[in-house]
């Protein structure tokens, strides 16, 4: 009896029907319909169900968008949540999201219980631009350090050019598109902290919940 084609996988191993699972599983947990994602997230229900079932490999910027709308990080749609005082991460064990348009992010934080916070290293070959991005929950932040190369970042239209050395900051509820106008790669770090969306949630829940006591 011939064995099931196996299902298509990331550049970071993981099966595409896996990466559909844990977005169906966020998905249903928030009571959302395709329908509804689609509208908040800006991506077709087409494209969502075939996402979800493994039949679509997402780009980088769809994907964000998906975790975005679902108030999650790519992080945690990509691995499972660690615990530990200390959490190594050799190279060869992060997780890099590769966009076919010419850039890739790699991610060096760990996916922990209750936090929602990413650091990641983001490489954008010559004359690439990755996209803009959606607006994360009130209460985000970002912060931005070029190590080489020039960065056109734009928030809300307005654009900030940086070079290697510079480093930016601002609040993530925001439209914010990342650019490499040079002739050489670009090398950038991103912290996206979104622990004051956290907190803010679990305010609303706890004074919700007192008013119903």
């Amino acid at each position: 009896m011939p064995s099931a084609t196996p299902s298509p996988r990331l550049s970071n191993g993981l099966e595409l029907s896996d990466l559909g699972e844990r977005i169906r599983r966020e998905r249903t947990r928030r009571q959302m319909s395709l329908d509804g994602l689609a509208a908040v997230s800006g991506v077709s229900r087409s494209m969502l169900s075939a996402v979800e079932t493994g039949g679509k490999v997402p780009t980088i910027l769809i994907l964000d968008r998906i975790a975005t709308a679902l108030d999650t990080s790519i992080a945690r749609l990509l691995d499972d949540e660690e615990g530990g005082r200390v959490i190594l991460h050799r190279r060869d064990e992060q997780e890099v999201a590769i966009d076919p348009s010419g850039w890739e992010r790699r991610i060096l934080s760990p996916v922990l219980p209750g936090i929602e916070f990413e650091f990641m290293r983001t490489t954008i070959g010559p004359k690439v631009d990755a996209g803009v991005f959606l607006p994360h929950a009130p209460g985000s932040r970002e912060y931005v350090a070029v190590e080489r190369g020039t960065l056109l970042l734009t928030i809300d239209g307005t654009p900030y050019t940086l070079h290697a050395g510079d480093s930016i900051s601002y609040d993530g509820d925001c439209r914010h598109g990342f650019e490499n106008p040079g002739d050489e790669e670009l090398v950038y770090y991103l912290v996206m902290d979104d622990s004051g969306n956290v907190r803010h949630d679990r305010h609303e829940r706890a004074t919700h919940h007192h008013g119903n006591a």
